[in-house]
């Protein structure tokens, strides 16, 4: 049977002015700001829509920013009559995933990511870490070559993207001595990337230990509709399971591409990639070309995802 996943995005995807034409275009969405306004008790809602970039770049500020358009753009989605089957969210994109499941009430996910934002720029001093993309990278080899490369220092794998896309991240010196081995192995490039951390990689236990506090304190229901989560790639709908996956893909690797082939073992074959961007979609084009996508992040797009889940 045909199955519709919502797919939410994570870092990487925010822009400013994002969010502002569903704000003005749908009161369902501009209530979504106006909530995400009152629980941070500061204006997120103008640094999505005004900026400036480089305060949206941070990343205690793009955390609860880019949740908070998912949120909005699924509001118009439910208002249109579209709900999903299953759901699943890059890294940060696991909160609003699970917003959508009915696990975690909006006010408390975007408090937690603002922390999560906070406490991930905090666990290591500027310049100290560094992530990079590899792309077509040798995977027979990656163990490997990450080992002799760190010489004692930190250097994994972050997210497995798709087959044909990996990111490490470590410290800055590990990171570079990775990329020159991995192109020397067969690597077509690799593209070190405008981060503020080394996120998905050990250097963060600092992080994931002070957010096991406000996880704790926070409620997470059983879902509505299942979850495949980034850390183990495994469907969910336990409210502890949804925490745990939160605590643990803090230093853990995001393996987006078996999440994407166990969406299609669901039975999944449409998806609508939810917020910001449309990265996902990409991505999805890559590991399951036989599910067809749609981004839904402004009025404009909302034809095309018409079309898809007619």
């Amino acid at each position: 049977m045909s199955k519709i996943a919502f797919l939410f995005p994570g870092q990487g995807s925010q822009a400013t002015g994002m969010g502002k034409a569903l704000a003005d275009a749908y009161p369902a969405a501009k209530a979504v700001f106006q909530e995400a306004d009152d629980a941070l008790a500061f204006p997120i809602s103008k640094l999505c829509f005004e900026g400036p970039d480089d305060q949206l770049k941070l990343t205690q500020n793009t955390q609860p920013a880019l949740l908070t358009v998912s949120i909005a753009a699924l509001a118009v989605l439910r208002e249109s009559g579209y709900a999903p089957a299953i759901v699943a969210g890059h890294s940060l994109g696991e909160y609003s995933a699970l917003v959508a499941a009915g696990s975690l009430k909006f006010a408390d996910a975007v408090r937690l990511v603002r922390q999560r934002g906070l406490y991930m720029q905090e666990a290591v001093p500027a310049g100290v870490g560094a992530m990079a993309a590899i792309l077509r990278p040798p995977l027979d080899k990656l163990d490997a070559i990450l080992a002799e490369a760190a010489q004692g220092e930190v250097v994994s794998a972050a997210n497995f993207n798709s087959p044909d896309q990996l990111v490490i991240a470590g410290h800055a010196g590990a990171v570079a001595r990775a990329c020159e081995a991995l192109k020397a192995a067969g690597a077509k490039r690799t593209v070190p990337l405008p981060v503020s951390a080394p996120f998905h990689c050990s250097l963060m236990q600092p992080a994931q230990q002070r957010l096991k506090c406000d996880l704790d304190s926070c409620e997470f229901s059983y879902l509505t509709v299942p979850l495949i989560n980034n850390v183990e790639a495994r469907e969910i709908s336990a409210g502890d399971d949804a925490r745990q996956g939160l605590y643990l893909q803090v230093p853990g690797a995001v393996r987006w591409t078996d999440a994407m082939r166990k969406l299609a073992a669901f039975g999944v074959d449409r998806a609508v990639e939810v917020g910001a961007g449309a990265v996902l979609c990409g991505l999805l084009k890559q590991i399951e070309p036989g599910i067809r996508t749609a981004k839904f992040g402004d009025p404009a797009d909302l034809g095309k995802v018409s079309e898809l889940l007619a």
